[in-house]
């Protein structure tokens, strides 16, 4: 297809073996000398600014940052700028930028032409109207353009709201009550989706704080790339009140950090049909990154609705929506007057012009510089690089991608499972590991300040987007950074169950 970023799909029981591996090793990371002489006097030396707005910010902010991706250890970085690969921090320091905002800005941040849009459209009318604008009829007539699927789209505030349409959709649409996800996955933070959480198997003991066990009662996990403890879950559903949805992320849970294999989705798209379930495509990271069709086009799969975010506002707040055949999208339409039952969806903000007009242009933009190919092309790239550094220097590290998202997994990775249909097993597996997995999260966040101290930022340590701006020697740049933490990496007698 035109325009896709994937040039090659890994065998999925390949990394995943190798991802479980790393839960039976110790912990490798930099070592305390490495992490003391070099590391922590790099942002105790270079970074004061930064540390002073932290300083002040935990006065007025819980936790002292506003965003969970904000947070890094040894204490976050205030930036102050961000511009194409780089990212920059208030002393002055440069980054190159793999977290891209946490993955909306596949052309690179700041890209000029959005900025351009955006600035005329705010002299015209400012942000938001209230009222119908005619950017509002552009995006959603330019996602029909390039995935004819989604029939029509509702432009929402963020994902967490597109995927809460999605869910009342669905339970209109077929009259059923459960919501079975992909163990791991994350749809946002509404009640019923703070819900097996980056562990499959974890269910609601891991995240779901403050949450009524009530919210819960008609969601459901299974373990990933198991289409037989899927239609086991369909099945049983049946006997109180059926099965409304499958929501899933089309490249694996956590944007594929647990990778499936290339016809899972088939599988699930199969199941569905034979139970009466609507298929919901959770898009908010692969929808105009890995391919401009979304990941539905790269896999030829058609899902019954599609939830957006990210790069559907082209870097700018306000990123979500929800769309997809016409006969379920519908039923978002206003119909108090008219009696029929209706999704009760919106929101004041939701479908400003400002976002819209920002992920039009996103959008035309990733088609005319064929964005998600050349992202695709560096994710392969540092990729490849990171491959190769990892084998020279013996660590049992994984690297591997799809496309412009890139996965960098130490010792300190969350891979595991505890999947079950019993509560009890998955509860006990739970509980067995959990104290080791708090040290394991230790050692992730000790390796991405290592990373931050060399230059480079990521997500959470462990993912990397790579994006239109980034060139041959911006990787190349990177990679040599990479090999510079590397050589200092040691095994530790930390992470092993006792």
């Amino acid at each position: 297809m035109n325009n896709c970023g994937i040039s090659r799909w890994d065998d999925p029981k390949e990394i995943n073996a190798r991802l479980k591996a790393l839960t039976d090793q110790p912990i490798w990371e930099v070592s305390d000398e490495y992490y003391n002489k070099v590391v922590l006097p790099y942002y105790d030396e270079k970074c004061k600014a930064s540390h002073a707005v932290y300083e002040e910010s935990q006065k007025y902010i819980p936790g002292g940052v506003q965003h969970n991706l904000a947070f890094n250890k040894p204490f976050p970085m205030c930036m102050s700028k961000a511009e194409g690969a780089y990212i920059y921090d208030k002393d002055g320091n440069r980054y190159i930028d793999f977290l891209q905002a946490g993955g909306p800005t596949i052309l690179g941040s700041n890209y000029p032409v959005i900025r351009e849009k955006v600035i005329e459209l705010l002299n015209e009318c400012g942000p938001v109207t209230g009222l119908l604008h005619e950017s509002e009829m552009l995006i959603a007539r330019e996602i029909n353009r390039h995935m004819p699927n989604v029939e029509m789209f509702r432009m929402l505030g963020s994902g967490t709201e597109a995927v809460m349409a999605s869910l009342r959709i669905a339970r209109i649409a077929t009259g059923k009550k459960h919501i079975v996800k992909i163990g791991g996955a994350y749809h946002g933070w509404s009640d019923q989706m703070v819900y097996g959480l980056k562990i499959p198997g974890s269910r609601a003991l891991l995240e779901s704080y403050g949450i009524p066990g009530g919210a819960f009662a008609k969601t459901d996990e299974v373990r990933p790339n198991d289409l037989d403890m899927l239609e086991r879950m369909l099945r049983r559903n049946r006997l109180s009140g059926g099965t409304a949805a499958v929501i899933l992320e089309p490249v694996g849970p956590e944007s594929g950090t647990r990778p499936v294999a290339h016809d899972y989705n088939k599988g699930v798209r199969a199941l569905c049909d034979k139970y009466g379930a609507l298929l919901i495509f959770d898009e908010v990271v692969t929808g105009f990154r890995v391919a401009l069709g979304g990941a539905q086009g790269y896999f030829g799969v058609v899902p019954d609705l599609t939830v957006f975010g990210k790069i559907v506002a082209g870097g700018y707040p306000g990123a979500g929506g929800v769309g997809g055949k016409k006969e379920y999208a519908q039923l978002m339409a206003a119909g108090l007057a008219t009696g029929k039952h209706r999704a009760y969806v919106g929101g004041t903000l939701a479908a400003n012009p400002l976002s819209c007009l920002a992920g039009y242009t996103a959008i035309r933009e990733i088609e005319r510089t064929n964005a998600c190919e050349v992202a695709g092309r560096m994710g392969d790239r540092l990729c490849d690089g990171l491959k190769l550094l990892l084998d020279k220097y013996g660590l049992p590290f994984v690297a591997y991608n799809q496309g412009s998202i890139v996965h960098l997994e130490c010792t300190g990775a969350m891979s595991f499972d505890f999947s079950s249909m019993s509560f009890v097993k998955s509860a006990l597996g739970l509980l067995r590991h959990k104290d080791m997995m708090y040290v394991r999260k230790d050692s992730m966040e000790r390796m991405g300040a290592a990373y931050m101290a060399n230059g480079i930022v990521t997500l959470a340590g462990s993912r990397l987007y790579t994006s239109l701006a980034d060139t041959p020697e911006v990787i190349d740049e990177a990679l040599d950074r990479f090999e510079e933490i590397f050589r200092h990496v040691v095994r530790t007698d930390k992470g092993l169950l006792k």
